[in-house]
């Protein structure tokens, strides 16, 4: 599966630029699913998914031109049969994942079976904060809120192989600084990266390469 994780969406120029290139064709042909699931673990949730999903949210993910879009909510996968959507997702170009709580993402993405499926896609996948920060190993205790019933502390996928921070310097998010990113990377175990909404990371075949035209910055273990 093919990664782009951002902080902010398709912000800027660069970044759409790598999401096509990934594509392999336009994004006016490609057919995409939105995953709102993380946004209900916050306060508002279910009005920030209305914003998510109509293109109001100020983070570009479903208004950027897709052909098509249908919406997949993870919370309602497990009570469906497999073959509901495992083969819509499987024949899929793009799945959108919104941010919110990405504890609640990875408990619901591990409940719904979606997280088994990911690494056999062909698609792309484009993350939005919290669904960016779900492929990690962990997120940090910085980033704990939500506590899943089968509390595994602050553990998440571990399909990249380095742990993100964010909404860097973010004039609506005070605590989102550098002198913070650095205290949460000194307490990883791995490669780090802060990043503001105006950076992604994009991940093809383990291969990292940071897509920016904003701040960013790596810290090693």
């Amino acid at each position: 599966m093919k990664l782009l994780l951002t902080s902010g969406g398709i912000s800027n120029k660069s970044i759409r630029n790598a999401l096509v290139d990934m594509l392999d064709k336009p994004i006016e042909e490609s057919n995409a699913l939105c995953i709102p699931t993380a946004v209900h673990a916050i306060p508002g949730g279910a009005w920030n998914a209305w914003k998510f999903l109509n293109g109001k949210s100020g983070a570009p993910m479903c208004e950027v031109g897709w052909k098509s879009m249908g919406v997949l909510e993870l919370t309602a996968l497990p009570s469906l049969p497999k073959e509901h959507w495992v083969p819509m997702v499987k024949e899929i170009d793009v799945l959108l994942v919104d941010g919110g709580d990405p504890l609640y993402l990875n408990y619901w993405m591990k409940q719904s079976g979606l997280a088994e499926l990911l690494p056999s896609l062909s698609s792309v996948y484009v993350g939005l904060s919290a669904g960016s920060m779900v492929m990690a190993p962990n997120i940090g205790e910085f980033f704990v809120n939500w506590t899943p019933p089968n509390d595994d502390g602050d553990k998440t996928l571990n399909l990249v192989g380095f742990a993100m921070f964010p909404h860097l310097e973010h004039e609506m998010l005070p605590y989102n600084t550098m002198a913070n990113a650095e205290k949460w990377a000194a307490k990883m175990q791995g490669p780090a990266y802060a990043m503001d909404d105006q950076t992604a990371i994009k991940v093809i075949d383990g291969e990292v390469e940071v897509v920016s035209e904003g701040q960013w910055k790596l810290f090693s273990p």
